[in-house]
């Protein structure tokens, strides 16, 4: 268990949040699953919570009310190695979701995700600015991100 878990809050599609997250990727797992009891305030029976874990990363997903909705003030960053990982993550990710600019999308939950490849980070942190600023450039142009033309844009 780890100190620190992200909880995020749904409107009763906590289990099939933490499913569908857990098919999208491969290292991943429900851990455990809470129903509410005689107490409440759910009908005792129904899923209160879902702990699940991807890539070694625990969250818990929680069945809370309407109370409160996701905005991509909070995201989930994607690390990708390559193009064939972004796209994999961008198409699942994005099914019954919306795609926004740089790399970012909702899911079909709400959830932000943003969806890089590493090397993108390595280019906009190079001391040459005049680099740096082309990238940045290229990727301000893009919804899905694509990393043939970032670094074209790195190369000049």
């Amino acid at each position: 268990m780890q100190k620190i878990a992200p909880c995020l809050w749904f409107d009763g599609k906590a289990e099939e949040a933490a499913r569908f997250y857990t098919s999208v990727f491969s290292d991943s797992r429900i851990a455990t699953t809470m129903h509410y009891t005689d107490a409440g305030p759910g009908p005792k029976g129904d899923v209160l919570a879902v702990t699940f874990e991807i890539e070694g990363q625990e969250f818990m997903a929680l069945n809370g009310g309407p109370q409160f909705t996701f905005t991509p003030a909070i995201s989930l960053f994607v690390h990708c190695k390559s193009q064939q990982e972004i796209d994999h993550y961008w198409t699942k990710l994005c099914d019954g979701g919306k795609p926004w600019q740089c790399g970012w999308l909702q899911d079909r939950f709400g959830v932000s995700w943003q969806i890089a490849p590493d090397v993108l980070g390595e280019m906009l942190r190079d001391p040459d600015t005049v680099k740096a600023s082309r990238v940045m450039a290229a990727m301000m142009k893009m919804v899905k991100l694509d990393i043939a033309p970032l670094e074209a844009a790195y190369r000049g």
